[in-house]
């Protein structure tokens, strides 16, 4: 039997190293080294790594309460929910994967591994939401059934009740 390749677990801020980290986007490369301890700390996110063997971060992404007008969401959708101004869901912040394992498709293992995360949760949400940084993103989270929010073409669901 073979290990799997990387172990994904919350971020352990005095343990993992961070600053080797490399993404190639710089404001996703100053969050993790810069700003998740505190995010973590004031209970906004909770971060989850990815790690290979020799314990180096391969990737992460982050997970956050948030809420989506219920205006935004597809007619046969918003039928089904109860009639708030806007519904629980939970937020992907941000996912990146470190350049030296791109290409291995950890970003979309990453996505399967929150979405469980999601749908597992103690507190519930109605969807995940994702706001993409650009159409490249966003065709990412697309292809794995992500929807558009009306008139955001950036900000995507995916129903919560589409993976129980």
């Amino acid at each position: 039997m073979t290990r799997p390749p990387f172990l994904v677990t919350a971020l352990e801020t005095g343990i993992h190293d961070r600053g080797r980290f490399d993404c190639g986007v710089p404001a996703l490369n100053r969050y993790l080294r810069e700003q998740v301890s505190q995010d973590i700390r004031r209970r906004v996110a909770a971060c989850f790594v990815a790690l290979d063997d020799s314990q180096r971060i391969a990737a992460y992404y982050t997970l956050a309460s948030a809420s989506v007008p219920l205006t935004g969401l597809p007619d046969d959708l918003r039928r089904k929910l109860p009639r708030y101004g806007a519904i629980p869901a939970i937020r992907m912040g941000r996912l990146a994967v470190d350049r030296e394992f791109k290409g291995r498709g950890l970003g979309g293992a990453l996505l399967v591994n929150a979405m469980r995360r999601a749908v597992a949760a103690e507190i519930p949400g109605a969807v995940m939401v994702v706001e993409a940084k650009d159409p490249q993103a966003a065709a990412f989270y697309r292809h794995h059934g992500f929807i558009d929010l009306r008139d955001a073409p950036l900000t995507l669901f995916l129903p919560l009740s589409s993976l129980r």
